[in-house]
């Protein structure tokens, strides 16, 4: 997780701190590069907090971070998982002309929820950083995700679902619901494996290149099986 720890949102279903964060680390793309190099990683994940202090959301660090991971022909696959950039373009453009392999950004839940869940963001928004991520640059492969058990409906599941590829999202991950703390949102239910399977079949059926539908599953979960099993062939 890049661009520290202090979140400038307040999601309630999240652990991370809500407040004032510090300024970008302009050595963090460095350490990171070393890091991976010494750990001989061969896919890597990079996420971060929100950063609505930042003119550019923190897109600068994100390019920078991809840009030090390609330095000396690393060969290491980057996944980025990205907060919405308060829907800047320009923004988004930076990092996707970076060359990810794979550019994440999580709907998280239903549009029903958001105002109670992710009051500071917008599920059409979301959308939209998808579907421009994946019209600027078609061999982009583009993934999101939803946590269940917040109180959505099935129904809201699958029109979610059905909402991602059609503006051409190619991964999706549907994970449950775990509470950080008594101050975060209720868990509304435990949605049982048999309907998490479902919904994996739902999702390969629409056409999905990689479904991972499970409790356990979260935004990272196989993230490298699941490009290696199926992304790679669409490069």
């Amino acid at each position: 997780m890049i661009l520290g720890d202090i979140c400038t949102r307040s999601c309630a279903f999240c652990g991370v701190r809500t407040g004032k964060p510090l300024p970008p680390d302009g050595d963090e793309p460095n350490r990171l590069y070393a890091a991976a190099k010494e750990l001989g990683l061969k896919y890597v994940v990079i996420t971060s907090v929100c950063r609505d202090d930042l003119p550019d959301g923190g897109a600068a660090q994100f390019v920078q971070v991809i840009e030090a991971l390609h330095r000396d022909k690393l060969s290491a696959e980057i996944e980025v998982l990205i907060p919405d950039f308060r829907g800047s373009q320009s923004a988004l453009e930076g990092v996707v002309a970076a060359q990810p392999t794979v550019l994440n950004h999580n709907v998280e839940t239903v549009p029903r929820l958001y105002r109670e869940v992710r009051p500071q963001a917008k599920y059409h928004r979301s959308l939209e950083v998808l579907k421009i991520a994946k019209s600027l640059d078609r061999r982009l492969l583009t993934k999101s995700g939803l946590i269940l058990g917040l109180g959505e409906r099935e129904d809201e599941v699958m029109a979610v679902m059905q909402d991602l590829k059609e503006i051409g999202c190619d991964f999706i991950t549907l994970g449950q619901y775990l509470r950080p703390s008594l101050r975060h949102h209720q868990v509304v239910r435990y949605v049982s494996p048999e309907e998490f399977e479902r919904y994996k079949v739902i999702g390969e059926e629409l056409g999905f290149l990689g479904v991972a539908s499970g409790p356990l599953v979260r935004s990272s979960f196989g993230a490298e099986d699941m490009w290696q099993n199926i992304g790679s062939s669409q490069k």
